[in-house]
């Protein structure tokens, strides 16, 4: 197997330590605001696969609250820069009516895909819905959709990668968030 390569990014955004700082910190945060709701005892968090998987791991690691994983699968980018229809792959397995819920997302760009698991998890009357991006790609939206935790808000249209995120399955791995370069998708 060949490394990735420096010439295939730009520029590194975020470094492995800021995005650990940032994640310490939301995990305060949802910590602290979880503390004071009634109910159950623990939160599900679900993790919109795959690129959320490292930061929901991490941001689990840091809370010291009951908290219970899951995971959907959703489907909108197929080798593309621009999202598709969304289709369910692979929905929760645990039952959320009545629970507190934390849709984990690695990035909310259009908006398209949270709108569409917001509409399917609030149909199941949980008893609280709320979302963790850790990146809110605030160029691209093309439908409002609230997002209550953020890691980091990008002003600028690049194509990120590293940290769960991807292009065309490969760069996930990557501990650090970095801007891919344009030769790299652009054919």
């Amino acid at each position: 197997m060949k490394p990735y390569s420096p010439d295939e990014f730009s520029k590194t955004l975020w470094t492995a330590e800021q995005i650990q700082q940032r994640v310490r910190e939301l995990s305060e945060q949802i910590r602290a605001d979880y503390a004071e709701m009634e109910g159950e005892d623990a939160i599900v968090a679900v993790g919109l696969m795959r690129g959320a998987m490292p930061f929901m791991a991490d941001l689990g690691r840091y809370m010291d609250i009951a908290m219970e994983y899951d995971l959907c699968w959703l489907s909108s980018y197929v080798n593309s820069d621009r999202p598709g229809e969304i289709e369910l792959v692979q929905d929760v397995r645990t039952e959320l009516e009545g629970r507190h819920v934390l849709v984990v997302e690695d990035i909310v760009d259009t908006g398209h895909t949270l709108k569409f698991t917001n509409e399917l998890f609030g149909s199941r009357n949980p008893a609280s819905l709320r979302t963790c991006c850790l990146l809110d790609k605030k160029p691209r939206r093309e439908v409002e959709v609230p997002v209550e935790y953020v890691g980091f808000t990008m002003e600028e249209d690049e194509f990120v990668i590293g940290y769960g995120l991807d292009y065309a399955g490969r760069y996930r791995n990557l501990p650090y968030i970095g801007v891919l370069h344009p030769r790299m998708y652009q054919k």
